[in-house]
């Protein structure tokens, strides 16, 4: 920077030194003596600004007395050159430094190096290459980018600061997203304590489905495990992302509780590396899919059902639940009894754990998942195209997971996770020996056999000619359950 004559300030008439910035710009030097006198008689607006100039100012010393020492370390005193010295002053050139994320022009000191042969190298100075450290804008301009900011419009964000033209933006974007999923895939998993994965898909794209795993672990803290990018949620992706998943240490020490949206892909790729693995269907999906195909005034009733058999506890109870599910939509809709029927027992998979009910709320659905592609949305709406053909979308899912994997806390209930895990430690019962009826969709005549038995609170009845005829299958009610085995 090199100083001008003065001039005379707007306070008091003061005079006050201006000088000369390296891009030929003209500034005025706020010394602190007269900071105080500016600052009591602007407004409160105007006084921000003297004084951000006057901080802008002493970082703009700061630097320079920092690089005047470094090379009197160096090269000696100044006018006091010494013939033993290896390096020796050079003058000095343009630069420029940043300070927090914006660009500042200062004249930085040169420094050259005597070699034996006589020749001379220039010296990159430490402190100058420090002053230059980008972290701090980089880290801005991807908090901007983020924030919905296109790479054409971070210039105009942040115009004082450089390398922020469209292809600086493009690169640097980049270089960040890649290491977001290099951090992602290779933290570790394997020291944790797993008990349930939870498993589901976001569309990016007509292109591109981002399937996404969850962990919940022993402690109840949820971690994101990992995503994989396909056409759709089909087999071959779910089975890549939990092969990748498995080959990182990912384990239970008993059986897994897999929580899905209902896919079949999902479910049989869990099963293919999970083989003993319980797959929990996510209730919220199964209601949404039976409302779609009933009419308005039956939503009420169906919700009222669906919260019932979310707060109820034990297998027992969620039969009974499900069976008046089964009854309500047997005179309502077919299609929309069939899909209660596909679904079967895979709906009240957790209950037939006979754990507490404090977990229900975390793990009868995957709303966890659910939350954080909520999250990955607000943070990808500002992306319109995503290219096969480059890692870009990988980059992005990256970042938007690892975002919203800052929210996450424990799941509700968490203290009751020693009953799950030791439900979970108990080998599977066989179906023969279990004393529970069988699915829904798989055996009906389960229900019309438990209306055909005797009731203790109800008086014995003649038995006529043809009572050894199977009876007529008829509708179940709860009060036929209380007296099964």
């Amino acid at each position: 920077m090199v100083s001008a004559p003065t001039k005379m300030s707007g306070v008091n008439g003061k005079p006050e030194r201006s000088a000369i910035r390296a891009d030929g710009k003209e500034t005025i030097v706020v010394n602190q003596s007269s900071l105080f006198e500016r600052l009591e008689q602007v407004t409160a607006s105007e006084a921000g600004g003297i004084f951000r100039r006057y901080l802008r100012g002493a970082v703009r010393h700061m630097f320079v007395e920092v690089m005047a020492a470094e090379v009197a370390e160096l090269a000696g005193p100044k006018y006091h050159p010494t013939d033993d010295r290896v390096h020796r002053r050079a003058g000095s050139a343009d630069g420029h430094v940043l300070y927090e994320g914006h660009g500042e022009t200062i004249k930085r000191p040169r420094v050259r190096r005597v070699n034996k042969d006589g020749s001379t190298k220039e010296v990159q100075l430490e402190t100058y290459l420090a002053a230059q450290e980008p972290s701090e804008l980089e880290a801005a301009i991807v908090r901007a980018m983020v924030a919905g900011t296109s790479s054409r419009e971070v210039s105009a964000v942040y115009p004082e600061s450089p390398k922020t033209s469209r292809s600086n933006v493009s690169r640097l974007w980049a270089t960040v997203g890649a290491a977001k999923v290099l951090d992602l895939r290779t933290r570790d998993i394997a020291s944790q304590d797993w008990l349930v994965l939870m498993l589901d898909g976001i569309h990016l794209s007509k292109d591109q489905t981002a399937i996404a795993a969850i962990g919940i672990t022993s402690g109840g803290k949820k971690y994101v495990l990992d995503f994989e990018l396909g056409s759709s949620e089909n087999y071959e992706v779910c089975r890549d992302l939990l092969a990748r998943i498995k080959s990182r240490g990912f384990k239970t020490e008993g059986r897994l509780l897999a929580l899905t949206d209902g896919s079949a892909s999902l479910k049989k790729a869990v099963l293919e590396h999970f083989h003993d693995a319980i797959i929990q269907r996510c209730l919220v999906h199964k209601e949404r899919n039976i409302r779609a195909r009933l009419s308005k005034r039956d939503w009420g009733e169906l919700a009222r059902l669906f919260k019932r058999l979310r707060e109820v506890q034990g297998g027992r109870a969620a039969r009974e639940v499900l069976a008046e599910i089964e009854r309500f939509l047997e005179t309502k809709n077919a299609a929309a009894l069939a899909s209660l029927h596909e679904a079967g027992e895979d709906l009240i998979a957790l209950h037939k754990l006979e754990v507490p009910s404090t977990l229900h709320a975390s793990l009868l659905s995957t709303n966890v998942i659910e939350n954080s592609f909520r999250n990955v949305r607000r943070k990808l709406g500002r992306v319109t195209r995503f290219r096969v053909e480059t890692d870009q979308a990988s980059r992005w899912m990256a970042y938007a997971l690892d975002e919203a994997e800052k929210g996450f806390r424990r799941i509700q209930g968490y203290g009751d996770l020693k009953h799950l895990k030791a439900a979970l430690a108990c080998p599977p019962v066989p179906s023969s020996e279990a004393s529970a009826p069988p699915p829904v969709a798989c055996a009906p005549s389960v229900f019309a056999e438990a209306c055909t038995r005797r009731s203790p609170r109800t008086p014995t009845r003649a038995t006529s000619s043809s009572s050894s005829a199977t009876p007529p299958r008829r509708h179940v009610l709860a009060r036929d359950y209380w007296h099964l085995p």
